[in-house]
């Protein structure tokens, strides 16, 4: 028997295992063997809709989107095994953190889903940060839920349950309201020595709010939290249809905890032990460090969240990384069109980032910014894309392209030159994923010079969190033995992972912080436009 008849009988007999994640503009189904490798996927596009100042998905948009992406799977099944999917060991469902997901007591969605990506909650943002002495994010669901009470909307009163994407997916198709406690943490703040919402902060934020005659209490509206390998529930038969309305997926099946793309990102890159960190490159980008001891103080620029096991981890997050570098790598493509020149687009990337790696240390004298959106950590509710350069700079495609790869970790830079510099905090080696790291060798080189520290890509970083909620829900048969998490990634995982590392470049680190010392003297430059530039 070959390998691909094995794989096809394993696949019949239900012991594959199943990973969704539903990222900002993509979701994705893969499906792993019992060697925890990817042996089919399938995916969706989608985007996000700004509706009367709100970024946003509709819930049918979810629904449809992930029937497409698990449909794109099954055909990938029968294409590369001739087999059918129709059951398997575990499964396990994540999404894009934060956000604000509100539902009444008949389990109707009270308001558009606010995801991560809006700026719209700074007030209460520093009222929590106040309130509770924790660095409390825009992002995070306590501060939208706090910002419509302080903008008195009438939702609020019919309150049941709040949640984030991937526990709300969860919820439907279990029954359960459970939340992963890495996704939880973006939430409302953890308590890690209990591994539960901070019950203090709880009683803190009731006391707040109890002149505004609510009937709900804050724990009565949350999800219940869970560590990697706790039970969340199983598969129903509404569940099943709900992923494939075809009927031939069965019920029943043992789901994982939900988790947040942070979560995963951090499971599909092994780390999430003390010393280590990841970095998560697409759409926005954030990178993590494990912390061995907590913060001397609240940085408003940092996120404090959870490893799935419930460790604490610094979070440095920026709501824009390749959007506008995407975008100009389309009009490059129509350029070629223009002159008849049709180019593959992986092709014209790893071309175009290549030509990045020619360019000055510090960009020659060019600045961007790829501010798509609002960016929290310098500042901003709105964002204007916008590139300028001095008179005497040297203009070049090289140039040109090394600045818009510098700016989409800029922000992001800040952040960490915070855990690294100030805090002193200890980073072995960080591990990168996402779209960044596709073309070998550039993204990954441009971040080890930001973190000024070793960078190692893995053969698996394009799976990305659909492999890392398919690896969770592996893991939840390996749990019953007392393993921990950490353990099962090293042995059992990633034991016989390829990866590569490179080391930072002194020209490079010394090169990238003077171009920071322009990002940020020019940040004025940004807020004009976001001032004076806008739709009429």
């Amino acid at each position: 028997m070959n390998q691909s008849e094995m794989i096809k009988h394993r696949i019949q007999e239900g012991k594959a295992v199943l990973g969704i994640e539903l990222g900002s503009t993509r979701i994705k189904s893969v499906l792993i063997d019992t060697d925890y490798k990817p042996i089919a996927s399938g995916e969706h596009a989608w985007t996000n809709s700004y509706e009367q100042g709100i970024w946003t998905y509709t819930l049918d948009e979810v629904w449809n989107g992930l029937q497409e992406s698990y449909k794109a799977l099954k055909k990938d099944v029968n294409q590369r095994y001739g087999a059918k999917l129709s059951t398997v060991k575990a499964m396990g469902i994540s999404g894009m953190m934060h956000g604000y997901l509100a539902f009444d007591k008949h389990e109707h969605l009270l308001v558009p889903f606010r995801t991560w990506r809006n700026n719209i909650t700074q007030e209460a943002s520093v009222q929590l940060m106040d309130l509770f002495n924790y660095p409390i994010p825009q992002r995070w669901s306590i501060a939208h839920l706090y910002q419509a009470i302080l903008n008195q909307e009438e939702h609020v009163r019919e309150v049941d349950y709040i949640t984030t994407l991937s526990g709300y997916v969860h919820w439907k198709l279990t029954g359960n309201k459970v939340l992963g406690i890495g996704d939880a943490s973006g939430m409302f703040p953890i308590d890690i020595h209990h591994q539960t919402f901070h019950q203090r902060m709880i009683e803190a934020f009731d006391e707040h709010i109890s002149g505004k005659g609510f009937a709900w209490k804050l724990g009565d509206i949350l999800p219940k939290t869970l560590v990697a390998g706790e039970d969340a529930g199983t598969l129903t038969p509404e569940g099943a249809r709900l992923i494939d309305p075809s009927g031939e997926l069965c019920g029943d099946i043992p789901l994982c905890p939900p988790e947040g793309d942070a979560g995963t990102g951090m499971v599909a890159t092994n780390s999430v032990a003390e010393r280590t960190g990841n970095v998560s490159a697409g759409t926005s980008i954030f990178a993590m460090v494990v912390l061995e001891n907590e913060l001397s103080r609240v940085y408003k620029e940092l996120d404090l969240v959870t490893t799935p096991s419930g460790k604490l981890v610094a979070m440095a997050h920026s709501n824009n990384c390749t959007s506008d570098l995407d975008a100009w790598v389309n009009i490059f493509d129509e350029v070629g069109q223009l002159f008849g020149a049709s180019i593959d687009k992986t092709t014209l990337y790893q071309a175009l980032y290549n030509k990045a790696l020619e360019g000055e240390a510090d960009g020659g004298g060019l600045l961007a910014y790829g501010y798509l959106s609002g960016e929290h950590i310098t500042k901003f509710e709105e964002g204007r894309p916008l590139f300028t350069r001095l008179s005497d700079s040297t203009f070049s495609l090289a140039n040109f392209m090394r600045v818009h790869l510098q700016t989409s970790l800029g922000a992001m830079k800040i952040g960490t030159d915070i855990l690294l510099k100030k805090e002193k905090v200890v980073l072995d080696k960080m591990l990168g994923h996402g779209g960044l790291f596709k073309t070998p060798g550039v993204g990954q080189r441009l971040m080890a010079a930001a973190v000024n520290a070793p960078v190692e890509v893995m053969e698996t970083a394009g799976e990305g969190g659909a492999w890392g909620i398919a690896i969770l829900a592996a893991y939840l048969d390996y749990a019953k033995q007392d393993k921990r998490l950490e353990s099962f990634l090293d042995t059992q995982v990633f034991s016989q992972q390829e990866s590569t590392r490179l080391d930072p470049v002194i020209e490079d680190v010394e090169g990238f912080e003077q171009f920071m010392r322009y990002y940020v003297n020019g940040l004025d430059i940004e807020r004009a436009a976001v001032e004076h530039f806008h739709s009429t």
